[in-house]
């Protein structure tokens, strides 16, 4: 009839696209698959007290919890819109907001406890340090994080020393005693094989030698140079997330209103 509330098509399929494009519900399901085969390979999943004995991160954490984000928005976006739901479109909206919420705080608590952040990220490194032989994925995300950078440890070469295959003690068994991973290591252009070994003995040299063979600088510096370098990259970026979240939001609560004053008119 000619005055009776219509929930709109286009809220409606543009928020069941816009989560589409960019929840992706199957890519939040493939993480999670990833996180889960890549635990089962390290056989976590049949001792599942091991999740919490390494020292470090287990990058697999990282997984497991942005595919399970992704899925969950993905999902109560996508069915809350086709089925017109509005529990589901509130709790997509309420979802994102505190996420939202979560990320201009953390945002904003970094700008102003810049010192902290710093301290906290310096022991973070360090404790990661300590557990580099303990978890092949987290030895594999150290060694990416120190060859993109080129940095070794947190402040400098010497924190290598926390760990017990590396450091100088006498009583060190290990043959990578005062050494570096090889991802400290400076780069030859001229060599196609990565030399596995070029870190061995580079702390047992004066720190003037050392600078010819690895990257002597810390990773807390290096990041923090790397961020003020692509500033406004970053920033972009922030922002551009941050209008699709309102967006989002937005959408979900247009679209609750309109299933809303239908309901009403019945």
């Amino acid at each position: 009839s000619p005055g009776r509330h219509e929930v709109s098509c286009c809220i409606k399929y543009f928020i069941f696209g816009f989560n589409i494009l960019f929840w992706v519900r199957l890519l939040g399901m493939a993480l999670v698959g990833i996180g889960l085969w890549a635990w089962s390979e390290k056989g976590v999943l049949s001792n599942i007290s091991s999740i919490t004995d390494l020292g470090g991160l287990d990058p697999v954490w990282l997984f497991m919890v942005v595919g399970g984000v992704m899925f969950i928005l993905g999902f109560a976006g996508c069915i809350g819109a086709l089925r017109e739901n509005t529990f589901l479109l509130k709790f997509f909206s309420v979802f994102l907001g505190i996420i939202f919420f979560l990320e201009l705080t953390t945002g904003v608590l970094a700008f102003v406890f810049k010192d902290w952040i710093k301290d906290q990220l310096n022991l973070f490194i360090n404790n990661n340090i300590r557990a580099y032989r303990d978890d092949i994925d987290l030895q594999n995300l150290i060694d990416f994080t120190q060859e993109y950078w080129e940095c070794c440890g947190a402040f400098g070469a010497d924190d290598w020393n926390l760990n017990i295959y590396f450091n100088c003690t006498d009583g060190n068994p290990s043959r990578e005693k005062c050494g570096v991973p090889f991802s400290c290591c400076t780069k030859d252009p001229a060599e196609d094989v990565i030399n596995t070994q070029c870190g061995y003995d580079i702390r047992a040299k004066p720190d003037s030698e050392q600078k010819d063979y690895i990257n002597v600088k810390g990773c807390v510096p290096q990041f923090e140079k790397w961020l003020q370098d692509n500033l406004t990259l970053v920033a972009g970026i922030f922002i551009g997330v941050a209008l699709l979240q309102i967006f989002g939001i937005c959408l979900a609560q247009n679209l609750v209103s309109d299933i809303e004053a239908v309901r009403a008119s019945w």
